[in-house]
């Protein structure tokens, strides 16, 4: 016995890992990209329960910035909010909720255009509420301290978003 521990004794064939922190930083990326895409079909199949939408994970949750604190959002304001840089593809999400009749469009070009939720975009962020309630949260209330760990990882992953943003920067002046 080496007295290594059950994670240390896996065989990682990561090639992105020759040591034991580095196999923990690329497990956990590969646990962001699982959970990524489970919480956009999550957010999928939440919203399917509440309407006939046909959303994407990604135009959901701008449904729901756009909703937060009942407040109009401009595309930049969306873009910073989601750390996106894809403005066409946020603007194409925008047409297909203002087609939708779950947002509206208000202002132009000239005086600025922001987005604000239909009162049936206010029904269906409200129903959708309600069924993560039911379904997320009394699951995730019932385990032990389980709401502190949440809080625990989303200021770490606030942080390593920090990390990978600036990061992100730097590996840019590297490109070929």
């Amino acid at each position: 016995m080496t007295g290594k521990s059950d994670d240390q004794k896996l065989n990682y064939h990561w090639h992105l890992s020759e040591n034991d922190a580095e196999v923990v930083c690329t497990e956990l990326e590969f646990a962001l990209m699982r959970c990524f895409e489970a919480f956009g079909r999550w957010q999928t199949e939440c919203l399917a329960s509440v309407s006939d939408v046909g959303a994407t994970g990604p135009e959901n949750a701008l449904l729901h910035i756009v909703r937060m604190n009942d407040r109009a959002k401009s595309i930049k304001e969306l873009a910073r909010l989601t750390n996106r840089d894809d403005i066409p593809n946020i603007q194409y999400s925008m047409r297909k909720l203002v087609a939708a009749g779950l947002i509206e469009k208000q202002g132009s070009g000239r005086t600025g255009v922001t987005y604000q939720a239909t009162p049936e975009g206010k029904k269906i962020t409200d129903d959708y509420g309600a069924v993560r309630k039911r379904l997320l949260i009394e699951q995730i209330s019932s385990l032990p301290e389980f709401d502190k760990r949440l809080k625990e990882a989303g200021q770490s992953l606030n942080i390593l978003a920090g990390i990978y943003e600036e990061i992100s920067r730097i590996a840019a002046t590297y490109r070929r």
